[in-house]
């Protein structure tokens, strides 16, 4: 052990050494959060006579995180008749040789309000630098590289000013990379709704999904993300051919893009426990826009059930359904109006015998129960000029997109524009199949959710399960589509009950596979029924990805809890700590006990805890915990 830890001390001093004897000393930026707990460091090397090249290195407690890594952004110059009368050459990197003209620090520290999130209030806190460069010391072409660096992690992104001379860029690839330590893990996902696999930095079998997980050497944590993924081509990550360790960010195709303009942000979140992740994931937030929606009153999360059978009698049914078990919405999916992958459909016209849809919302306003309609791609495409305002006209009052395009430039921007022309109609949105957000929900909060997620559509078994709120849901609320009846659930009920506390959506979907006539209202539902869908304050209270996690979320002065397992039965400890001293509650306690009789085999208990009790729980395999806490 000695003789390692003293091979792991050599490689760093002469690695120092030999970074020290390359930097070009004026251009280095060492940047803290202000905890003072992670560093970042910016700086030049030079690499030849006329090239130099951007790295950035970043440590926690003064253990590295990052080591040096390449910041490179490539473009097609020869596009920009500018370049060409410049004689630049198109396949020199643009990095290459960009003279640093100022280097701005600042600090911030404001607060603001979500409408609606997993707390109710978040901290946008960071220290800032910005670096400002020009090509070739030749001030048509500049760039800026503005590096943030909060208590949960860094972010970086490319900036282009105005440029009136040459407006029009062409990014052909992104190559900043993330050089990790030897031994890191990565919780890899192929796309969007794969299952995740955890892998090491190497002879990965092709590029892995965001947000990207990461377990380090030395129990720390990390995760690499994108935000504000807005005017762009979404980037996925890849293994660097070059080097050892390495990842690099992979742009799906060229963007397109007129100055000003900034990339998304790159960002590398960190933490000493796995949960933190997720209670820190409001930095994606922070690095994207305030809400453009001036009155956003008609915005209301809620819980929501599909409508299996679609006909006028059913719709009733299940709005009455809802009513009952206070869910907001009911959806009507695929093929309400006709063959959804063709451009011969109108989505503005039932195609179905037996379905009055003005009726059915009619008396779904009666009873309290919005309807929401689904869409897919041919349709929102063909038809988004009219649709929104008709939907609007109707009393709709939400759309679930379906079978998105995703990745290039020009699906990307096709989607925001989708959120603004829905917002100005008043009409909320879940994007379902293979988008992700990156934190957009900020800048427009019509968009409650999105699918993205190996959810119950395609019934994962529960390790499954244990690994989505480490990865996924770090992006953003994320519709995993909760069941509860229906025979192909690989888990046990308690187990999808707690789902509901464990999983953030402002729009949480449940009874997906279900039907009002499979429910014989079972005493354990209340705990759906009175569980909010966005809170004041969350809480990871343990956990690992692939094997457990305990969350808990408040609301007022009510806790909502659920605790899941893997495939393995575990017992665990969990104590109340996060409850005010002094004060009492009660405990409503959901879990699987086959000694009921009841085809769930949930039974319920009711406990007096508080913040000194200690809960001894025992998780049977693929199982879970649910617990509603209300003060005595």
């Amino acid at each position: 052990m000695i003789k390692h830890l003293c091979y792991i001390l050599l490689l760093l001093t002469v690695g120092t050494t030999a970074i020290a004897q390359d930097i070009l000393k004026d251009t280095r930026v060492t940047l803290q959060s202000p905890d003072k707990r992670i560093t970042l460091q910016f700086y030049q090397k030079q690499m030849s006579p006329g090239k130099k090249q951007m790295y950035y290195q970043l440590s926690f407690k003064n253990s590295t995180v990052i080591h040096e890594s390449a910041l490179d952004v490539q473009l097609d110059n020869h596009l920009s008749e500018q370049a060409m009368a410049l004689k630049v050459d198109r396949h020199e990197k643009w990095c290459e040789n960009l003279l640093i003209k100022h280097i701005t620090t600042a600090s911030k520290d404001t607060s603001w309000q979500p409408l609606y999130g997993e707390r109710n209030i978040i901290r946008d806190h960071y220290n800032s630098a910005t670096v400002e460069m020009v090509k070739d010391d030749n001030p048509i072409y500049s760039m800026l590289v503005e590096i943030r660096v909060y208590n949960e992690g860094a972010a970086i992104r490319y900036v282009f000013p105005e440029n009136e001379r040459g407006t029009y860029y062409r990014i052909t690839n992104e190559n900043t990379e993330f050089c990790l330590p030897e031994g890191t893990l990565a919780w890899h996902a192929s796309w969007a709704q794969a299952p995740y696999r955890l892998l090491p930095i190497n002879n990965w079998p092709d590029e892995s999904e965001r947000p990207l997980t990461l377990q380090l050497p030395g129990n720390i944590y990390a995760c690499l993300a994108e935000a504000r993924m807005v005017d762009y081509a979404r980037a996925k990550f890849k293994l660097s051919t070059a080097k050892r360790n390495t990842i690099v960010t992979s742009m799906y195709t060229p963007a397109d893009l007129i100055s000003p303009f900034g990339t998304p942000w790159r960002v590398i979140m960190i933490a000493e426990k796995p949960g933190d992740l997720i209670v820190n994931n409001n930095i994606i937030l922070n690095l994207n826009d305030p809400s453009k929606i001036k009155d956003p009153d008609w915005i209301k999360p809620g819980k929501i059930m599909r409508v299996m059978t679609q006909t006028t009698a059913a719709a009733k049914e299940n709005i009455d359904f809802a009513a009952t078990h206070h869910l907001q919405y009911i959806l009507f999916d695929w093929k309400w109006y006709g063959p959804s992958f063709t451009f011969n459909s109108d989505a503005t016209k039932v195609a179905i015998p037996d379905f009055d849809l003005p009726g059915i919302i009619k008396y779904g306003k009666e009873k309290g129960v919005g309807v929401w309609l689904y869409v897919n791609l041919q349709g929102l495409y063909a038809q988004s000029d009219s649709l929104f305002s008709i939907y609007k006209q109707w009393g709709v009052k939400g759309v679930k997109f379906g079978f998105v395009q995703t990745g290039s430039h020009r699906w990307t921007t096709w989607i925001e524009d989708m959120f603004r022309k829905t917002a100005e109609n008043q009409i909320m949105v879940n994007v379902h199949d293979d988008w992700r957000p990156t934190g957009e929900q900020r800048t427009w909060p019509n968009l409650m959710t999105a699918e993205g997620v190996r959810g119950n559509e395609e019934m994962p078994d529960a390790t499954n399960n244990t690994v989505l709120p480490f990865t996924r849901y770090i992006a953003g609320a994320a519709d995993y589509t909760i069941c509860y009846y229906d025979k192909r659930i690989k888990t046990t009920h308690a187990h999808q009950l707690a789902l509901a506390a464990i999983y953030y959506s402002p729009l949480q979907t449940l009874y997906w596979y279900d039907e009002p006539a499979r429910s014989h209202n079972e005493p354990e539902l209340e705990f759906w029924d009175h569980i909010p869908v966005t809170w004041d304050e969350t809480k990871v209270l343990q956990g690992s990805p692939g094997q457990y996690i305990t969350t808990a979320r408040r609301k007022g002065e009510e806790w909502f809890m659920g605790t899941i397992t893997n495939d393995k039965a575990r017992t665990i400890k969990i104590n109340f700590r996060f409850l005010p001293e002094g004060k009492k509650f009660i405990a409503k306690i959901y879990e699987d006990d086959p000694a009921v009789n009841t085809a769930t085999k949930v039974g319920m208990t009711e406990k007096k805890i508080d913040a000194a009790t200690v809960l001894d729980v025992k998780l049977v395999a693929s199982g879970g915990q649910a617990i509603w806490i209300r003060p005595e």
